[in-house]
C-alpha cells in the first residue's frame, strides 16, 4: 500500500464540537463496572479505583479488554494514549464486534511507527463478515504525549468515526442501492495491544524492538450513550429514553470539518484504488446521496 508524503501542519483548534447527547445508558462511569480485563495475565491493568486502564505488550503475549454489555446503535466515547517511542510494529485495536462468522464490526486500529514517525489511523467497517473498507489517516497532533478521544457514533442513519468531536469518516446506510449495513447484529466494545509486525509498519518491513518492551497504551473515561441488548431486547425500546442521537446527522459544520480532514490527513481511501478493484469499485464508493 502506498502511503503519501504528507507535510504535517498543526493547525489551531476552535473548541471541539461536542456530540455527545443523552439517552438511556449515558454514563463516564468506573471501568470496573463497565469492562472486564480478558486476556494478557495481568497485562491488563485497571488502576487508580477505577478510573484508569493499561493494555502492556511484550515478547510473550499482548492483553485486552471488552465491555461488559453490548450494544445495538450507539455513541461511545474513550480517551486513549497510544505507545510511545519506538512503538514499530505494535497496534493497539478499538473497535465493536459482534458475535458469529458473518459478523459486523466498526474499526479503530492506531499502527505504531518508529520513534519521530506518526502514527497511522486505520479504519474498517464489517459488514456480515466483509470488510475490504479501509481508510487510513495521519493525525493533526502526537497522540503518544496525551489522552485523545476516540468515538464512534452509530445509528440507523450511518457511521461517523471522530476524533477528539471531529468527524473523520462517515459510513452510511445504503441498503437501498443494495449495501449490507450493521443493523440487526449487538455489538461488544473491545481493545487490544498487540504485535503485528508482519504488516503495521511499513508493510511488515519494520518490526517490533522488543528491547523496547513492555509497551504500554492507557486508556480512561469511557463514556457510553447507547441502546444495551439484553436478552433479545434493546433498552431503547423504552417510550422514556432520550434518544437523540438514534437520528443524529452531519450538520454542515461538521461535514465542512469531515471534507478537511479527509482533505489534508487520508493517507488511503479504498473507494479511490482503482488497482485494488480492477473488476470496479465496492458499491458504496459509487453511490451518489444527497449530501455527497
Amino acid at each position: 500500500m502506498v502511503v503519501l508524503s504528507h507535510v504535517m501542519t498543526m493547525v489551531g483548534f476552535a473548541l471541539a464540537f461536542l456530540i455527545s447527547v443523552p439517552s438511556m445508558v449515558a454514563h463516564a462511569g468506573n471501568l470496573y463496572q463497565d469492562v472486564d480485563v480478558t486476556w494478557g495475565d495481568g497485562r491488563g491493568k485497571i488502576l487508580n479505583n477505577g478510573q484508569l486502564l493499561t493494555l502492556s505488550l511484550d515478547s510473550a503475549s499482548g492483553s485486552g479488554f471488552q465491555s461488559k454489555n453490548q450494544f445495538l446503535y450507539g455513541k461511545i466515547d474513550m480517551q486513549i494514549k497510544l505507545v510511545p517511542g519506538n512503538s514499530a510494529g505494535t497496534v493497539t485495536a478499538y473497535y465493536l464486534r459482534s458475535e458469529g462468522s458473518s459478523w459486523d464490526e466498526i474499526d479503530f486500529e492506531f499502527l505504531g511507527n518508529l520513534s519521530g514517525d506518526p502514527y497511522i489511523v486505520h479504519t474498517n467497517v464489517y459488514t456480515q463478515g466483509k470488510g475490504n473498507r479501509e481508510q487510513q489517516f495521519y493525525l493533526w497532533f502526537d497522540p503518544t504525549a496525551d489522552f485523545h478521544t476516540y468515538s464512534f457514533l452509530w445509528n440507523p442513519a450511518h457511521v461517523v468515526f471522530y476524533v477528539d468531536g471531529r468527524p473523520i469518516r462517515e459510513f452510511k446506510n445504503l441498503e437501498g442501492a443494495g449495501v449490507e449495513y450493521p443493523k440487526k447484529q449487538p455489538m461488544r466494545l473491545y481493545s487490544s495491544l498487540w504485535n503485528a509486525d508482519n504488516w503495521a509498519t511499513r508493510g511488515g518491513l519494520v518490526k517490533t524492538d522488543w528491547s523496547q518492551a513492555p509497551f504500554t497504551a492507557s486508556f480512561r473515561n469511557l463514556r457510553v450513550n447507547g441502546c444495551v441488548w439484553s436478552n433479545g431486547a434493546s433498552s431503547c425500546n423504552s417510550v422514556s429514553s432520550d434518544k437523540t442521537w438514534l437520528s443524529q446527522q452531519l450538520d454542515a459544520t461538521n461535514q465542512k470539518m469531515l471534507k478537511w480532514v479527509q482533505k489534508n490527513y487520508m493517507i488511503y481511501n479504498y473507494c479511490t484504488d482503482i488497482k485494488r478493484f480492477p473488476q470496479g469499485l465496492p458499491l458504496e464508493c459509487t453511490v451518489r446521496t444527497k449530501s455527497s
